[in-house]
């Protein structure tokens, strides 16, 4: 890894790209959460059946992990800035897709909608690799954390967007906000065409493919996915599960819910500030740890009780470990990787993590109300014991700067 005083480490990470990379996770985020916080709602107002109210949050999910490996494909041909301005073309169709199912009254285009928002998801979770590829490999992990650093400020402007415009449209209750973000989609393809990556895209070669035979076979791109899957995987089971046994099971008060859940998000970016930095005085292998560790704190609160602030606390610790395990993962990955595999590679990263995301998604409510807020905790506890002993098994040399 290349050494930068800390000057240089300013100036190389304050790039063009980067700046750019920012503001786009600003309008992506802000829209995810707008769709989170208003999904179920409409859901529940447009469908015949109120069991499928939660629906379209599902399908944004499972839309998010079917785009990926398209994305990275589509990318690989035609290049990154491409690829996002396509993505969030996608997010202008999502956009305007459920402001029409709010208009018309449809269940269905909401559905549809939500689906495409996750196909644009499927593009835009790859800004952090945009941003890195941009910077010295020293910078890299700042240049990761700083992109997240945008998802806090998203999660800021979401609920205001979704409660500032929801009037705007008379008799439509909430399709002026979705009005409003398509207009923010389209901000953010001007913001992605003024990106310039050096290299813009790779074609698919004999030795690509022998590549991708080394990276398989790669210990260290292995538990790099490992600490992606382990940490957005267990965030996400954990955090679908709470509002059901916080709100519905225990009987806390929707505020005190939406309270948890806001200081959870907070968490979970609100580390990138440092987060970048501790990775290079750390080491990625050990950053990865310590958010293991940190994940495994959520079992211990949690268990403590069923109030609020047991509630709080969990899901406080849980965003921080996330963002521990999430930043050291993708830094590891990154180092892990040469130019010529890295587009499939990061496909195969970004698919493995969203599918088991939405699989977490999908099977959180059930057991919750089954088995009880004790047992989803304990059940993550295995999964976090794995991801240790899969990091003690790194070769001990300082592997971010080494390319298969």
């Amino acid at each position: 890894m290349s050494k930068l005083d800390g000057g240089g480490i300013y100036r190389s990470v304050l790039t063009r790209n980067v700046l750019l990379l920012v503001a786009c996770q600003v309008i992506n985020i802000s829209g995810t959460v707008t769709m989170v916080t208003l999904g179920g709602i409409l859901g529940a107002v447009l469908a015949e059946n109120q069991a499928l109210a939660t629906l379209p949050m599902s399908l944004m999910i499972v839309g998010t992990a079917g785009a990926t490996i398209p994305a990275s494909y589509l990318m690989s041909r035609v290049g990154r800035r491409a690829g996002f301005m396509v993505g969030a073309g996608f997010g202008v169709c999502s956009a305007m897709l459920a402001a029409a199912g709010i208009w018309l009254g449809s269940f269905e285009l909401l559905c549809v909608a939500a689906t495409t928002l996750g196909a644009k998801l499927g593009f835009s979770a790859q800004y952090r690799f945009g941003a890195a590829e941009s910077v010295p490999p020293a910078a890299a992990s700042l240049a990761i954390s700083m992109v997240l650093v945008g998802s806090l400020a998203g999660a800021i402007v979401g609920p205001t967007l979704a409660l500032g415009a929801r009037n705007w449209i008379d008799g439509a209750e909430h399709a002026g906000t979705f009005f409003a973000l398509a207009g923010l989609y389209i901000g953010e393809v001007v913001f992605l065409s003024r990106l310039r990556f050096a290299v813009p895209g790779l074609r698919a070669e004999a030795s690509e493919r022998t590549g991708l035979r080394s990276v398989i076979r790669n210990r260290v791109f292995l538990i790099a996915v490992l600490g992606g899957v382990v940490g957005q995987g267990t965030m996400t089971f954990i955090m679908t599960a709470t509002p059901l046994s916080m709100h519905v099971i225990d009987g806390l008060s929707l505020a005190d819910t939406a309270l948890v859940i806001q200081s959870h998000v907070i968490a979970m970016y609100a580390p990138s500030l440092v987060s970048g930095f501790l990775v290079m005085w750390l080491g990625a292998p050990r950053m990865m740890a310590t958010g293991t560790v940190v994940i495994s704190l959520t079992i211990v609160v949690g268990l403590a009780g069923h109030e609020f602030l047991h509630y709080w606390g969990a899901l406080s610790v849980l965003g921080l470990g996330w963002n521990l395990l999430f930043v050291g993962s993708t830094t590891l990955l990154i180092g892990s990787l040469s130019d010529a595999v890295r587009f499939k590679a990061q496909a195969a990263n970004e698919f493995s993590v969203f599918g088991v995301s939405a699989v977490a998604s999908l099977s959180a409510g059930a057991i919750v109300h089954y088995l009880g807020w004790n047992t989803v905790l304990l059940s993550v506890l295995p999964v976090l014991v794995m991801m240790l002993a899969a990091i003690a098994m790194l070769p001990r040399q300082r592997v971010a700067t080494a390319s298969v």
